[in-house]
C-alpha cells in the first residue's frame, strides 16, 4: 500500500474538486467530479445510492482519483487503489465536504430519500507534481 506523504494530505485538505474514475461494465472508464476528504493515508469522496458510482465499484473495486490546483495546473495528485464502500458517516461526511467547499454547515442538497455512501480509497499508487517541498 502506497502512503500519502504530509504535503500531499495537505494538499487534498484544500477545496480542490477532484475527478474520479471508475469502470463501467464493458471496462471502459466513467468520469465524475467530486469532493475530495483526505483522513489519514486514505482518500475519501461521497455519493449516493442509485448512481453510477456505487454500481461500478461494487462490481469492480479499482478506483481512481485526481487533484489538479485549480491556480496552477502543474501541480496535482492522483491516487489509484480499490474502493471501500460504507453507510457508516456518510452522511456526516457529505456535510463536512458542504462545510470545505461551500462553506455551509449542511450539505445543501441533501434529499431524504438518498440514501449517502461514504467512499474510502486505499492507495496502491500515489502520483503527484509540484506538491513536494
Amino acid at each position: 500500500m502506497a502512503k500519502l506523504t504530509e504535503q500531499q494530505r495537505e494538499f487534498l485538505a484544500n477545496p480542490f474538486v477532484g475527478t474520479v474514475t471508475t469502470l463501467r461494465s464493458d471496462g471502459s472508464p466513467h468520469n465524475t467530479v467530486v469532493w475530495v476528504d483526505v483522513e489519514d493515508d486514505a482518500v475519501f469522496f461521497n455519493t449516493a445510492e442509485g448512481r453510477a458510482k456505487p454500481k461500478h465499484l461494487r462490481r469492480d473495486s479499482r478506483v481512481a482519483v485526481t487533484v489538479v490546483d485549480p491556480q496552477n495546473p502543474f501541480k496535482w495528485i492522483s491516487v489509484t487503489g480499490r474502493a471501500e464502500l460504507t453507510h457508516e458517516d456518510a452522511d456526516a461526511q457529505i456535510d463536512r465536504l458542504a462545510k470545505k467547499y461551500i462553506d455551509k454547515d449542511v450539505y445543501p442538497w441533501h434529499n431524504p430519500e438518498e440514501q449517502r455512501v461514504k467512499v474510502r480509497i486505499s492507495p496502491e499508487l500515489i502520483d503527484a507534481t509540484g506538491i513536494e517541498e
